[in-house]
């Protein structure tokens, strides 16, 4: 038994990090931070794994109270990453800080809608079906660690990459994002079609 326990876990743990994508959103961090925000390493990742527990045991149910179904909620949060990547191409700025908030970007748009966005949320709903709910919640909790060091790890990257080559990282990354948000949008809308 704990061999399948095991299993369980690295296989939901590789699941969330891929659709989590923590590599692919360094340059976004790294782009928040030039941008003046600041980004508390530690309150981003308590923040999407709040997220994601809380998603995982009443998120169906909050988008049902709303009317909001599934694919609806995930085209919403495609949408919000289709900008964030046009954010990142065209160096424009669509999202204004709150001044109150002290700059921050550790919670929006870091932990919600990029890491524990529409695709991780749909992600866990899905797996809540296949795996154990111990076994999604230590993945999580191990995601939440690899976010963790990441994002500490985000300065020590960008001296490496230096100005040039963050500013081709970053672009090279917005056109991902955008297509990662296109993908999702069709996706969900086709499905929306069909049924």
């Amino acid at each position: 038994m704990p061999e399948i326990a095991l299993h369980e876990i690295v296989s939901v743990t590789i699941i969330l990090f891929s659709i989590i994508d923590v590599p692919g959103n360094l340059p976004v961090i790294i782009g928040l931070k030039e941008g003046g925000s600041k980004i508390e390493p530690a309150k981003t990742a308590v923040a999407c794994g709040l997220i994601m527990v809380a998603f995982l045991f009443v998120g169906e149910v909050i988008l049902s109270l709303y009317g909001v179904d599934v694919g609806s909620f995930a085209v919403a949060g495609a949408i919000v990453l289709f900008l964030v990547g046009l954010e990142m191409i065209l160096g424009a700025s669509f999202f204004k800080q709150d001044p109150v908030a002290n700059s921050s970007a550790s919670i929006f748009p870091l932990a919600f809608p990029l890491m524990a966005g529409a695709g991780t949320l749909t992600t866990l709903i899905s797996l809540k079906a296949e795996y154990e709910t111990l076994s999604l919640l230590i993945g999580i909790l191990v995601n939440v660690i690899i976010i963790f060091l990441a994002i500490r790890a985000s300065d020590w990257l960008h001296r490496k990459l230096g100005p040039q080559g963050s500013i081709v990282v970053r672009k090279i990354f917005g056109i991902i994002l955008i297509a990662i948000a296109i993908r999702l949008i069709k996706s969900h809308l086709l499905t929306g079609f069909v049924s």
